[in-house]
């Protein structure tokens, strides 16, 4: 009889008395009602805001979207559809593209209704706008496809600014087309007045061809200049959408702000040219006209250097001052005797594609050439060389620590250049990416060693 009451009393209270079981068990509840006031007032993943609507029914609140308030749910569909929107309008001004090789050009080109001299005049460069816009679209569309297949219905991993600045280099494309666009629907009018077998085949085209939907050549042929002023459009669309904590807003920002500049330093070009067109305008801020000045000098100097503009990057590019010392005694006197002119400098490297794709891998290639550009300040609104380029395989970069706000640049057997910044820690920043490249090409290090000169043997030549 005495077992059986212990063990029963063990059994009722297994070593907690009745009022702390009482406690934990009023706590229990309490934490529990405290996790369901939590998740039903839970703060919505996109604003942080704890207006999500109360949802009672658990499978209505298994199925809310990704715990979003209603107006991130607007803002993230209008977002997808933007998104879309930009990736379809694409794919639609590429089949705009080869209907005018395949429908006017191959045709025209293979009955010989035009000289090839009177081809070019009139289709400019279509061909590297069609090959822009194929890459461009298959990278859009696989981020599109990558995005479903990993359950991204919202599309929110699709990041349209990082891959437009990764494509940046065909707005220059776009530029070409614009300003010859002017004299190429000339010659067309010109040569259909001259022509009548090209006459009858435009016409015939236009009305019998189901492929050009009634449409003549002319308005194929305005397809580009439309694409490129629709581009501003379309990321203001996607950047309204997008909150500025999504990893792409800075890159959907900078990409508009890129196009804009574009196309108001085409809107110079045309009327530097004569012509009375111009393409959409755009409010200019002191950034976008410091960017149209910065593309015209790039032009300036990639027309200088000749190299093609896939394979060229340009490193640095700013405003430097620049002194040429008569002799060695300037350093023992210090910078302060070097009378200095003020120089836009840019800084070029000519690179190998590591592969066809620009996206294929974030690694630069092997370099294979890298120049300085010294440009004189705007004159007559143009830019005028200082010189040829400096080639940095036949430099020698150096610095001292007497006048560490200023570093040399040697050209063998030639001249001397001093440069520095009205900021020191840029006039290093300079000198670090100079010095870099100018030491990946040619024999740097025998001549190092050979060329006698005490700002390079000195042990305290910054690292």
């Amino acid at each position: 009889a005495t077992r059986t009451k212990s063990a029963d009393v063990e059994r009722a209270d297994s070593g907690i008395g009745q009022m702390p079981a009482r406690k934990w068990r009023n706590r229990a509840s309490e934490t529990l009602s405290s996790l369901q006031a939590w998740e039903a007032h839970r703060p919505c993943t996109d604003c942080g805001e704890r207006d999500l609507p109360v949802e009672t029914d658990v499978q209505n609140c298994n199925q809310r979207r990704a715990d979003l308030c209603e107006k991130c749910r607007k803002r993230r569909t209008e977002r997808k559809e933007s998104v879309l929107e930009f990736v379809n309008t694409e794919a639609s001004y590429g089949e705009d593209l080869r209907i005018i090789k395949e429908e006017f050009y191959l045709p025209m080109q293979a009955a010989g209704l035009l000289s090839q001299e009177q081809l070019q005049g009139i289709f400019s460069n279509i061909q590297e706008l069609i090959d822009l816009n194929e890459n461009f679209l298959e990278i859009l569309q696989e981020e599109i496809d990558q995005a479903f297949d990993q359950g991204d219905d919202d599309l929110m991993t699709v990041c349209i600014g990082e891959i437009f600045l990764e494509f940046v280099n065909m707005l220059p494309a776009f530029q070409t087309y614009c300003l010859q666009q002017s004299s190429s629907v000339n010659m067309l009018n010109a040569l259909e007045k001259e022509k009548e077998l090209l006459r009858i085949f435009l016409n015939v085209s236009q009305n019998d061809n189901t492929a050009l939907r009634r449409m003549n050549l002319r308005s194929f042929l305005m397809a580009p200049l439309q694409r490129v002023t629709k581009y501003p459009l379309l990321l203001s669309r996607i950047i309204k959408a997008t909150t500025e904590y999504h990893p792409d807003h800075s890159s959907l920002r900078e990409a508009k702000s890129r196009i804009e500049s574009h196309l108001e330093h085409i809107n110079m070009k045309t009327k530097q040219e004569g012509n009375t067109w111009t393409l959409r305008s755009f409010r200019q801020d002191s950034k976008k006209k410091r960017e149209v000045i910065n593309i015209e000098m790039r032009e300036t100097a990639l027309k200088t250097v000749g190299w093609l503009r896939e394979e060229t990057r340009f490193v640095m590019e700013g405003s430097l001052q620049l002194a040429q010392p008569p002799d060695g005694q300037w350093v023992k006197k210090g910078s302060k005797t070097l009378k200095f002119q003020n120089m836009q400098v840019l800084l070029l490297v000519n690179m190998k594609r590591v592969s066809e794709s620009s996206l294929e891998s974030a690694e630069p290639g092997p370099v294979k050439d890298a120049v300085l550009v010294l440009i004189r300040d705007k004159n007559n609104g143009k830019f005028h060389l200082l010189r040829e380029p400096l080639r940095l395989s036949n430099c020698i970069v150096s610095t001292d620590p007497d006048c560490d706000d200023t570093f040399e640049l040697i050209e063998i057997r030639r001249e001397a250049f001093v440069f520095r910044d009205s900021d020191r820690a840029r006039t290093h920043h300079w000198f670090r990416q100079i010095r870099r490249y100018s030491r990946e090409l040619g024999s740097w290090k025998k001549r190092r060693n050979a060329l006698p000169n005490i700002m390079i043997s000195t042990p305290h030549t910054r690292p």
